[in-house]
């Protein structure tokens, strides 16, 4: 299986639905928030040049000639897309291509600051690593991890799936 920044985010925010997300039980399409993301971005992205770019198994939402931006509605998982950001990192570098990451969060809640910078060190990269290895181990099991309802939950796509 090919990761994505999606089950990297996923496998930090929630194991439950990034097990189910990669054994293709997608839920969020019917999700309300998913859809505000979604049109959040595209409106961020509108008319400007270098938005929502295509390598491989990923689409990042921004390529400039420094960073690699990743643009998020809320600030609500900073660690998990912090994760996403440096497994982008890992791809352009093995495309040859060098950036920091840049993570921009359209609502600020819980951190002090609407931008975060990160650069891909080595030590990271190698952490990077054994998390990739943990996450292709994880999701090829045969069953996900049971619910674990937490206030986060409400507001989750596979909310239904899990819990009703």
């Amino acid at each position: 299986m090919k990761l994505t920044g999606t089950l990297i985010n996923y496998y930090f925010h929630c194991k439950r639905q990034c097990w189910l997300f990669a054994n293709r039980l997608n839920m969020e399409d019917n999700s309300e928030d998913v859809r505000i993301g979604r049109v959040l971005h595209e409106l961020n992205s509108s008319g400007k040049d270098n938005t929502e770019i295509s390598i491989d198994n990923v689409k990042l939402d921004k390529l400039t000639d420094e960073y690699l931006v990743e643009i998020k509605k809320s600030d609500a998982d900073l660690e998990a897309v912090k994760w996403q950001v440096l497994f982008y990192l890992k791809v352009l570098k093995n495309k040859g291509i060098e950036r920091k990451g840049k993570i921009e969060f359209l609502e600020k809640n819980k951190q002090d600051k609407k931008l975060h910078y990160i650069e891909l060190t080595e030590e990271l990269e190698k952490q990077l690593q054994q998390l990739e290895e943990e996450i292709s181990a994880f999701v090829c099991g045969d069953i996900p991890t049971a619910p674990d309802k937490q206030p986060k939950c409400k507001k989750c796509a596979y909310y239904e799936y899990c819990f009703i």
